[in-house]
């Protein structure tokens, strides 16, 4: 069943360019069924703001429901409100109200609440009164205390994490689901120096967006010492803010592979309008398809989108693209323990995304030898940086309701906000791994090199 959902998903008709509605729906899931159940959600909300309850009177069912929900997140300080408009759940001091419209909300959410609560919020069928955040860091925080559950709930977990496959085919679906969305959408809420959809780096906590994604920059082409003359194959490069830095502060030539459309016409454009066309190369094919002879394998937030069987493949690229003395650099959200992303978050956000352990990513480097010379952990980084994203997304958000529906901004205000609980409570972490050939013996002695220049470039 699940081969002949993932073929028939992968069906795009040639030539045809897909509207930003039939990208939601094919990339999404979305069925008859599910317009249905959301019509009844926002049906529901409407009526409970009238002071009505369409779904009759809380039963002693329901109530039960929702004990076992909050059983399962130990019992977190929040209020539960139903759609009678009354308090089931009451705490002193509630970090925010969780309120259901309707009585099916509560019992998908019972059955998983990691697959449904994202749906089910983006439908208006749940609410959230008060910091969304803290909400889902207690969340995430009892998930984690009271682990697996049982058997039932490790099936049902199963059943709501089957991986998203990440063929060729279906490699430029996903990518094409998320990135491609608009290149307008983006400019909203990125930073305007290069279009950085990775995690920033902030020597000083109080820099400003496009401060921090210069020293992230900075800090990259440093740990991968970069000088002119270099050759550097770039897997994954967004919006090619990477490859057009390097080029013009480093002296060097790239190849900057991606299979994402939009993102790669504004890299052309703004590498023509810069006067780097000659020195960066920007190719629309998979990272597996990279040819050539490097200096430097770079690859900044493509890991995610790979996933695990495919990391011998991934590792095979690099052997067979990097020179003798060559040495390459991995950044990539990932876990301290191996296990999915959320299943919502796949399935709705990043199709086909799985964030690895260290562990999981030795299966790139180990099959060829090559020597791992440093890890770097910058999770509260990128908890920062998604709080200047999420600020910016919501000083923007009519915007934003105007090119998309209400729907899609919810969902994306619970992404941002799911995601900086996720990198503050440590469910995810951010890793970036240097690594060169096991007879490479250039090595720096120390790490100075990488931080004496900070208070320099860091605010160019």
């Amino acid at each position: 069943m699940m081969r002949e959902q993932e073929q028939k998903t992968e069906k795009t008709p040639p030539g045809k360019e897909l509207s930003v509605t039939e990208r939601k729906k094919r990339a999404w899931g979305i069925d008859e069924q599910d317009e249905g159940a959301r019509r009844i959600g926002i049906k529901a909300g409407k009526r409970q703001q009238d002071g009505g309850h369409p779904f009759g009177t809380v039963t002693a069912l329901d109530r039960w429901f929702i004990l076992k929900i909050l059983e399962v997140a130990a019992h977190p300080p929040i209020n539960v409100a139903l759609w009678d408009g009354k308090l089931l759940n009451s705490v002193e001091q509630p970090v925010a109200t969780l309120r259901f419209h309707d009585r099916l909300a509560i019992w998908k959410l019972a059955l998983n609440p990691e697959l449904h609560f994202g749906d089910l919020y983006s439908a208006g069928r749940i609410s959230l009164e008060g910091d969304p955040v803290r909400f889902l860091e207690e969340v995430y925080s009892g998930l984690k205390q009271n682990g697996q559950q049982g058997w039932f709930r490790r099936l049902l977990k199963w059943l709501g994490h089957r991986r998203i496959a990440n063929s060729l085919a279906r490699a430029r679906d996903n990518i094409y689901h998320h990135y491609d969305l608009s290149n307008d959408f983006y400019q909203l809420w990125l930073d305007k120096v290069a279009m950085q959809y990775t995690c920033a780096y902030f020597p000083d906590p109080q820099m400003s967006l496009e401060e921090s994604q210069t020293a992230k920059l900075h800090h990259v082409c440093r740990k991968l010492q970069l000088k002119p003359g270099d050759t550097v194959a770039e897997a994954g490069c967004g919006w090619g803010g990477l490859a057009r830095f390097m080029a013009r502060h480093y002296g060097v030539t790239v190849k900057a592979y991606n299979i994402s459309r939009e993102q790669l016409r504004f890299a052309r454009e703004q590498a023509q309008k810069q006067g780097l066309a000659d020195q960066v190369e920007y190719i629309e094919d998979d990272y597996r398809n990279i040819r050539g002879d490097f200096d430097v394998f770079v690859s900044v937030g493509m890991l995610e989108h790979v996933g695990t069987p495919d990391y011998t493949a991934l590792g095979d690229v690099i052997d067979r693209c990097l020179k003798p003395d060559g040495r390459g650099l991995i950044h990539t959200i990932g876990r301290n323990v191996a296990g999915p992303m959320n299943p919502w978050i796949e399935r709705r956000i990043f199709p086909g995304a799985y964030p690895p352990s260290l562990r999981e990513m030795m299966g790139i480097f180990e099959p060829h030898r090559f020597s791992v010379q440093d890890v770097e952990n910058l999770r509260l980084h990128y908890a920062q940086t998604l709080r200047h994203w999420l600020d910016r997304f919501e000083e923007n958000v009519e915007t934003v309701r105007e090119m998309f529906d209400e729907e899609f901004v919810r969902a994306w205000r619970l992404y941002l906000c799911g995601s900086i609980a996720a990198f503050t409570s440590g469910e995810l972490q951010l890793f970036q791994v240097v690594f060169n050939r096991a007879a490479h013996n250039d090595l720096p002695w120390s790490r100075a090199y990488l931080y004496q220049q900070d208070s320099g470039v860091a605010r160019q």
